[in-house]
């Protein structure tokens, strides 16, 4: 009887080893001296630093790429989907006003060169570094037969902390505020799907660099906002502060009705203008191949605008004024009205 082994299986330890080995060095670049032990034991341990807050909530999040990576296997690039896994997940607990701690990554495929692998992980890091967060371990799987050779699946999780008598959960929003949009680097992570449906595989080939640029990552810009003072938290007092960040809303999956919809309080309703910034052509070209409907593309891309604040209205142009300084656009796209927590796209 011929004896097997588990690398005859299609799953090879040592060079699972020797791959690990060789990224220690890389995602040092993001690890602070909060890290303990580095990555490759049984856990990932990160020191709280206690003295820096009063009352702190913990925050977590956990994302993945999505078929996007399909798009990154047809052009042979990887270098970038590592920044958009990081991205998904430090942007969402963004919203709320926490500032990510450090992230950990979920690598899974059947068979990949390690080239592709450690591109992973230049992205996973890249991403880390433009978040100020550690990326402190993750899990490489190889399963044989459950992923087609060269295809693989890449998520995260992350935690992150909040004063919690500054979080920001969207319950200060009423009538008469303002809301802004800030620019996306393109499509981001969602709507692939749809996308690929669209464009042919020749015309995914040919538009790579445009599907591919990674999701922009919002958090030193908006932190940086908040940490001057910006922003009205659930138990806050709106008097006597500059201006204020009431609600915080990531677009990505459901787009503009759904995830706006999802920080306003019941008795209002937000009324978003679609003219009010530019949209980027890559948009224009899938909605007209598709013969998509307006309210399909703002139910499922970003149309340019990958987050969105709601602010007091008088002091929304300071605010667009002070991004723009911070070398992020964005536009004042809208204002909120009375109504059912509803979104409204005119």
């Amino acid at each position: 009887m011929k004896k097997l082994s588990y690398k005859q299986s299609g799953v090879d330890i040592a060079a699972a080893d020797l791959f690990k080995g060789k990224i220690k060095a890389l995602v040092k670049k993001s690890q602070s001296q909060s890290v303990l032990g580095g990555i490759g034991g049984f856990g990932s341990m990160f020191a709280f630093p206690q003295k820096d807050y009063k009352n702190p909530v913990l925050v977590s999040s956990s994302d993945g790429v999505g078929t996007k990576l399909k798009i990154a296997a047809l052009a042979n690039k990887h270098d970038t989907v590592g920044i958009d896994a990081v991205a998904m997940n430090v942007n969402d607990i963004l919203c709320v006003g926490a500032k990510t701690l450090f992230f950990l990554d979920y690598i899974a495929y059947s068979k990949l060169q390690e080239d592709v692998l450690l591109d992973i992980v230049k992205g996973l890091n890249a991403g880390c570094l433009q978040a100020a967060c550690a990326l402190i371990g993750g899990e490489t799987a190889q399963m044989p037969g459950m992923y087609k050779p060269g295809d693989y699946d890449l998520a995260g999780f992350c935690v992150g902390v909040v004063e919690k008598n500054e979080i920001i959960d969207g319950s200060k929003i009423e009538p008469g505020n303002a809301v802004i949009g800030l620019e996306s680097n393109g499509l981001h992570s969602n709507g692939f799907s749809l996308a690929r449906k669209v464009l042919s595989i020749p015309e995914q080939k040919r538009m790579a660099k445009e599907l591919l640029r990674p999701t922009r990552i919002y958090v030193k810009p908006i932190l940086s906002l908040l940490s001057q003072g910006h922003k009205v938290s659930a138990q806050a007092s709106t008097e006597g502060t500059m201006s204020q960040v009431k609600g915080i809303a990531h677009i990505t999956g459901g787009a503009f009705y759904d995830k706006i919809a999802r920080i306003l309080p019941d008795n209002v309703n937000v009324r978003i203008n679609k003219s009010a910034w530019p949209v980027p052509n890559i948009f224009k070209l899938i909605q007209l191949k598709g013969g998509i409907e307006d309210r399909e593309m703002y139910h499922t891309f970003n149309m340019g605008v990958g987050m969105v604040l709601i602010v007091e209205a008088e002091f929304a142009r300071e605010i667009v004024l002070k991004l723009s300084g911070m070398k992020l656009k964005s536009w004042i796209i809208g204002k909120v009205v009375k109504g059912k927590k509803e979104v409204e796209v005119v």
